[in-house]
């Protein structure tokens, strides 16, 4: 391996442009399909495909007219792929529903800092405050501080949610 970072990406690009160039001498000469899938080592993908890697792709996944994609230690059929992506597509739905209960939740806590801010910009300073102010500040802040703390609360509850589903569905 190629101890230097600079020079080992200079040595990944030069072969790689090699590689695709023999891929494609390979396509042409013998009218054969290939596809080739490299990710450099900063992990962004390069791929070559003659007639296209998604076209290699899918005829080798249906080699024998049976869907079939190989994941290392298993190999899962066209009906578990579905019940998988159908399992998958209920979390997420599932996550989705939540991530859209905590951005109204969200967006109540924001407006309700932003009237409490509003309120305490418009006040005398607290030195200057008669002792009627300073109860009414106090049951802003008082106010203020429940509105924190029952957001905080529905947002360990999500989380647990959340944990929870995942912890059904790896089980599933």
């Amino acid at each position: 391996m190629v101890k230097d970072s600079s020079s080992r990406q200079v040595t990944f690009s030069k072969r790689r442009t090699g590689l695709f160039k023999k891929a494609n001498e390979l396509a042409t000469l013998c009218a054969a399909q290939v596809a080739i899938v490299v990710f450099s080592p900063g992990g962004k993908p390069y791929s070559f495909g003659h007639p296209s890697v998604e076209v290699v792709a899918e005829r080798f996944l249906n080699q024998d007219g049976r869907r079939r994609v190989s994941i290392p230690g298993q190999v899962v059929d066209q009906s578990q792929r579905e019940a998988n992506v159908g399992r998958l597509g209920r979390q997420l739905n599932t996550v989705l529903t939540l991530l859209q209960a905590e951005t109204k939740r969200g967006e109540v806590l924001n407006e309700a800092i932003r009237e409490s801010r509003r309120k305490l910009r418009h006040q005398k300073p607290i030195n200057e405050l008669n002792l009627d102010e300073l109860f009414e500040m106090k049951g802003s802040m008082e106010e203020l501080h429940e509105n924190v703390r029952g957001r905080v609360s529905e947002i360990e509850a999500s989380y647990s949610l959340l944990l929870l589903s995942n912890i059904v569905v790896k089980q599933a």
